[in-house]
């Protein structure tokens, strides 16, 4: 089959993954040879925030699609460094590690509002533009409700579903769960 590219890379936390951010790489499966997840705030702390480490994350998406489609998924592990020099430089550093200096590399990804800006910081990647997608959601809403202990079933994937079921089983779910709701609590008062 030809594609257009070598490698398109898709940057975000994916905490957790929904149904917007699996569409988004069955689109660039379709135009790509393979897909480079960059994982965002992939350093090991734990928060409200980012739940969940970039193994389980890599875990939990690679859950969703098929084991062919799984070889075609890499992932790089992008660590906060607070600027953006910085970080668009470790951000390409990590993706050439994998894609090589001869690859044909695009960026796809969608303008959702202003956390988005940081895609206009690879001019050298031809950029995919996504419009905004069926399903697409903001991950936040999705979080506070899972420290609730709901699952909004319809936002996720089945892997993601089964990944989120478990984990709420685990001493770590329990840890995060009663940060958010004393956090809920301090923000009443």
């Amino acid at each position: 089959m030809n594609y257009k590219f070598d490698y398109l890379v898709f940057i975000g936390r994916f905490q957790p993954f929904h149904l917007a951010h699996m569409q988004t790489i069955l689109i660039a499966l379709e135009q790509s040879e393979n897909v480079i997840l960059a994982l965002g705030s992939a350093q090991d702390e734990r928060n409200i925030k980012n739940p969940f480490t970039a193994a389980e994350r890599q875990q939990m998406i690679l859950s969703n699609f098929s084991p062919e489609q799984q070889q075609r998924v890499k992932f790089v592990h992008v660590v906060d460094v607070y600027n953006d020099e910085k970080w668009q430089k470790l951000v390409k550093m990590l993706v050439a590690t994998v894609a090589g200096p001869e690859a044909k590399v695009g960026l796809i990804g969608h303008f959702k509002d202003e956390s988005s800006y940081y895609l206009q910081f690879f001019p050298e990647w031809e950029m995919v533009e996504l419009d905004s997608l069926e399903g697409a959601m903001s991950a936040t809403p999705v979080r506070e409700a899972y420290f609730r202990g709901e699952i909004w079933t319809d936002a996720f994937p089945p892997g993601t579903i089964k990944f989120l079921q478990n984990f709420q089983h685990t001493p770590v779910y329990q840890q995060l769960q009663d940060k958010y709701h004393a956090q809920d609590r301090s923000n009443l008062t």
